[in-house]
């Protein structure tokens, strides 16, 4: 009966999207080919159109000294994997004003696996 009961539980939570995906640094570094034209991500790389992203996870939005932010992101909070996570998907309504010139990246999984790629790279 216990072998039974673990047995469901455990096909339950394999069967649930949001708890199965788990987040895969290494198909992040695929997504991030979207952001290369605009961001590097290496330690002490250069900021192209838009800021260097080494150690983005847990710093202050709008920070890197050497890169010219809009106000917006700069008055913009932390971050952490919420806010990253928002931002990635909608940056325009995440961050009302900013200038980054990017939709977003729509599929929740790949921007799980893009977080993990930049938690990496920080």
């Amino acid at each position: 009966m216990k072998r039974m009961f673990a047995l469901l539980a455990f096909a339950l939570v394999a069967s649930s999207p949001g708890l199965a995906a788990a987040q895969d640094a290494d198909a992040g570094a695929k997504v991030f080919n979207q952001c290369k034209a605009c961001h590097t991500i290496e330690a002490g790389g250069p900021n192209r159109v838009g800021p260097n992203l080494h150690g983005v996870v847990g710093r202050k939005a709008g920070s890197v000294e050497t890169y010219k932010y809009s106000d917006a992101m700069k008055n913009a909070g932390p971050w952490d994997e919420a806010t990253l996570d928002a931002y990635l998907a909608d940056p325009k309504s995440a961050v009302p004003g900013n200038k980054m010139a990017f939709a977003g990246v729509k599929n929740e999984q790949a921007r799980k696996d893009l977080i993990a790629y930049l938690k990496k790279n920080s």
